[in-house]
Formats: C-alpha cells, structure tokens, sequence
C-alpha cells in the first residue's frame, strides 16, 4: 500500500472541500490519501513517511482574480513553493472547472499560472470533475420528469458567447429550425419567465448553472447539448451532457470530436439507433455543425413519441450509470493516476510497498 499526502489548497484561497471530496471518492485499492489545506499544520504530519507528496495550487479565475496582481501573495506563493518543493513536494495547478484549452488559451488564466515556474501538472475538468459534481449535487434530489407530452422540438441551452456556439446558433436559426424551441444566446434572449430557474431573481453570470428545473426538459421532445469545446484534441464534459441525462431526454451534442466515443467508453449509451450520429465523426469543427444542423433538421419531423416510447430502456440505463458511485470512481481513479504518474516521473520512485 502506498500513502499520499496532499496539501488540497496551498494558498487558501479555493475550494478544496470540493477537491478533497473528489479524491475520496477514489477506489485505487493499492493507495491511501491523506489530505489537509492548512499549510501552517504541516509540521504536524510525518511528511517523510509519505511516498508522495502533492501541493494543490488553486487556478480558478473566480477565486484569484484580485490576487493576479498582489504582489505579496505572489511573493507567499513562490516561498511556499520553493519551501515545499525542497521537502519533495510536487505541485498540481488546479482548476476542474474549465477545460486544458481555456486554461491555456485564455490571458485571464495566464498571470497567476505563470508565477510558479516549478514543474507542476495541471488538473483540468476533463470527463470526470462535473460528473463528480453533478452526482454529489443530485443524488438525492426527487425529480418529476415527464416525457408524455411536448409542446417545442428542442431545448437549446447557449450562454457564455464562444465562436462554435455563434455558428451553429446562427445557422439553426437562419434554417429556421428553431421555430418551435426553447432557445436561449444569453444575455440577449433568454427563457420565457415560465422556463426559468424559480428560485433566481435573475439568471446570474455565474452560478446555478448546475441546478435542474423539469419544466423546459418535459415540455422539449430534444435537447441540443451546447458544450464548452469544439476542438479535436480533448472532451471535455460540463453539467450541460449531464443535465439531459439525469433528465432522461434525448440529446444530441455540440461538443468535441468524438465526444459521443468518450461517453460510451464511460459505460453510457447514445441515440445512433434512433437518428443519425455521424457528426461526432467530424473532425473539422465546421463539418461537424453542418452534420448537426442536418441531424436536427430531420428531428423536427422524427416521431419523438416512438423515439421515447423505443428508447425507454436506454434513457433509464444512462440515468441509473450517472447515478452508479463505482461507474465514477473509475474515471476519478483515472484523473489521479495521472498525478501519481506525474510525481514517479518527476522524483526517485515510491518506495516498495
């Protein structure tokens, strides 16, 4: 058996409850985690009785925006760094939230990624952290969702304004396949008040994005899956997959090159049996939209209610895989071997257990 340390947040300044509860829902049967996001308690623990040690610097904009530019917390940050990695430590720059390439391709991110200088590996959302998050906020939540009756043809979900949104959104409506839809291209057009999240005043900026309200997923026979991410070099997967599939209706996704390829290898199954999946074959992001105004054309006209009535067993599958704690664990297990990976690469190996 092999024991890991992690310092869960090494400035303070994240949302390490969230991290940590995530690596506890591990199932690596050969590794312990022992975990604490108080650095100034470290002296506490047997550090040397480790065979690996992990700092968790927090990434995410929400939370060090007004710290990008403070210069004493930078200069905290590289002490502490230095401090810890002389004791062995490597460090993870965590933000589960976004994707690699928003992380990346994004200036707002850049100031506080590039203080630390020391090899580190970076923790990006991937497949598992929203699934995670999604399964820790709704396992116990009591839906009322209803499929006996649809007043629109889709549920077309758009809020932050990103290029492959904007096409896509633009050529639905140019096509008029929109017509008879719940759509949003926030701020500009959201929900009728009805549709609306209840409990908010007001859609916010940022929050409730993972609530569900049955409302808009009962009165919609489609739900066309708006993602993050069009790029042909990782899936990533947010609340908005996993919202249809805790609601049991039909999707179709705007999302990654072989987005559909991933879900299945996470154990869930797809509607290739019912309509045309070939766009997730699409590696050319433009291709891939044109594929899904196609596909969603010839959904206006599709018999939703045999498509409901056939795909029961399916939709009750994927709902009862989200809500399977080991069927998660797999693909938690899967994120932290790559950290232990990355700590074996980067110092002498664990020791034999």
């Amino acid at each position: 058996m092999q024991r890991n340390f992690i310092l869960t947040d090494l400035m303070k300044t994240g949302n390490h409850p969230d991290l940590e509860n995530f690596i506890s829902m591990h199932t690596l049967s050969n590794q312990t985690f022992e975990m604490t996001a108080e650095y100034y308690m470290l002296h506490q623990f047997d550090l040397d009785s480790f065979d690996r040690k992990f700092a968790i610097i927090d990434c995410r904009f929400v939370n060090n925006k007004e710290l990008t530019n403070n210069l004493e917390f930078i200069k905290e940050l590289k002490k502490r760094c230095e401090l810890l990695h002389s004791q062995g430590f490597v460090f993870i720059k965590a933000n589960p939230w976004e994707s690699t390439a928003n992380i990346i391709e994004n200036p707002k991110w850049g100031d506080l990624l590039s203080e630390v200088s020391l090899e580190n590996i970076l923790w990006s959302g991937g497949v598992s952290w929203f699934w995670f998050y999604m399964y820790n906020k709704h396992k116990d939540t009591k839906f009322n969702f209803d499929h006996s009756n649809k007043k629109y043809d889709f549920l077309y979900l758009n809020k932050q304004d990103r290029d492959h949104r904007v096409k896509l959104y633009k050529k639905l409506l140019d096509k008029g396949i929109l017509e008879n839809s719940l759509h949003t291209n926030w701020p500009t057009r959201k929900l009728p008040a009805e549709y609306e999240l209840p409990w908010a005043q007001d859609y916010p900026r940022h929050g409730m994005d993972q609530d569900i309200f049955e409302k808009p997923y009962n009165d919609t026979a489609f739900n066309i899956v708006s993602e993050t991410n069009d790029n042909d070099h990782e899936v990533f997967m947010t609340e908005k997959i996993w919202k249809p599939i805790i609601a049991q209706q039909v999707f179709v996704v705007h999302g990654n090159y072989l987005y559909l390829q991933r879900l299945k290898e996470m154990g869930f199954k797809t509607f290739n049996n019912y309509f045309e999946e070939a766009y997730d074959l699409d590696r050319d992001s433009d291709v891939r939209i044109n594929t899904i105004v196609d596909v969603c054309d010839r959904l206006r006209d599709a018999p939703w209610q045999d498509i409901y009535l056939q795909s029961q067993a399916l939709r009750q599958y994927n709902f009862n895989n989200f809500f399977n704690k080991e069927k998660l664990s797999l693909e938690i297990n899967k994120t932290l071997n790559l950290f232990l990976e990355f700590a074996d690469s980067s110092q002498i190996s664990p020791r034999e257990s």
